[in-house]
């Protein structure tokens, strides 16, 4: 049974990045009607943010973590059981700040774990999440294509696919809906805006 993990990170229930998650969602249970999805919205239920305790339980042996160190990785262990499962993922994200949001950032900070979903061996850090593909939808205000100045300044991309591909997974596709700012402004309706991107995003899933 396929398995595809859902993820959004915009604090708006009707942002544009959210839309095309519903959308690759419906599509992909079109195509995969006995699949399993399994939503995760940051926006409600955001990662904890590592510190002192979670640092000190991850680099103590598994057999010799202290009650409060395996309560602490709780919320770690979770997170990484859901990747473990699925077969998909499917990121939406609302760029901030040129960047991804901070509860993004904070579900990454909990996932990456060394003996979890990367090692080290002689050849250097390995990602132990092969064969798993992921689909990043994004929206941003302006239009940051690559290779104009404005690209300079997207950072969404490049992070996410370094960090995906450092945990093995290589096979990432984005849809990028550019230019948000006209819908909020009135230049132009949401439904024209949209349907560029809703067509790529049916297209990834056919």
């Amino acid at each position: 049974m396929p398995t595809l993990l859902h993820i959004d990170s915009s604090p708006l229930q009707s942002s544009i990045s959210r839309e095309l998650t519903r959308e690759f969602v419906n599509t992909w249970k079109e195509k995969n009607p006995s699949g399993r999805v399994i939503d995760r919205d940051l926006s409600v239920a955001p990662a904890k943010p590592i510190d002192q305790t979670w640092i000190g339980a991850v680099y103590t042996a598994e057999d010799a973590r202290t009650p409060e160190q395996v309560a602490h990785l709780g919320n770690s262990d979770a997170l990484i059981y859901e990747l473990e499962q699925a077969d998909e993922i499917v990121i939406g994200v609302a760029m901030h700040n040129f960047s991804i949001p901070a509860v993004l950032k904070l579900w990454i900070d909990q996932i990456v774990r060394r003996g979890k979903t990367f090692s080290y061996g002689a050849n250097g850090p390995e990602g132990l999440l092969k064969g798993k593909k992921a689909t990043i939808l994004v929206a941003s205000g302006g239009v940051y294509e690559a290779g104009t100045p404005a690209g300079a300044m997207n950072f969404v991309e490049p992070y996410l696919r370094a960090i995906l591909g450092f945990l093995g997974i290589t096979e990432v596709k984005f849809v990028t809906a550019g230019g948000a700012a006209q819908v909020m402004m009135g230049a132009i309706d949401r439904e024209t805006f949209l349907k560029p991107a809703l067509e790529q995003v049916r297209s990834l899933t056919a």
